[in-house]
């Protein structure tokens, strides 16, 4: 059994910040991609962002520079700091990990259970 915990949505006026937590326990093997989508109402879910297990990272081109992923492998975490917020970065952020939870076994995708973020004034 893996769960994947999420926190730190919220309101924030325009260009502030927000920092997302992403915590995955459970019966795990081992973690490879971790990262995040998002969805705003009427919107196709969209890929923010990825980080490896060895912290390489890819970006949607509308957070560059203004997005942070990091990782904390010890503690199984990621983290999105995200700085300079615009409206149009509110929606739904879900954040997913592909776990092994056995030597043998598959690699699943396992997801958080979303957190909102509006960016609003």
């Amino acid at each position: 059994q893996v769960q994947l915990v999420e926190s730190g949505g919220g309101l924030v006026q325009p260009g502030g910040s927000l920092r997302l937590s992403c915590a995955a326990s459970g019966s795990i093997f081992s973690i490879y991609v971790m990262g995040w989508y998002r969805q705003a109402p009427g919107k196709q879910r969209e890929l923010v962002v990825l980080i490896t297990s060895g912290s390489v990272t890819n970006y949607a081109d509308s957070v560059k520079g203004r997005f942070t992923i990091s990782r904390d492998n010890a503690k199984n975490t990621v983290y999105l700091q995200m700085n300079s917020l615009k409206p149009e970065d509110t929606a739904v952020y879900s954040c997913y990990a592909d776990i092994r939870t056995r030597s043998l076994g598959t690699i699943g995708r396992y997801w958080a259970q979303g957190t909102q973020v509006t960016v609003s004034s």
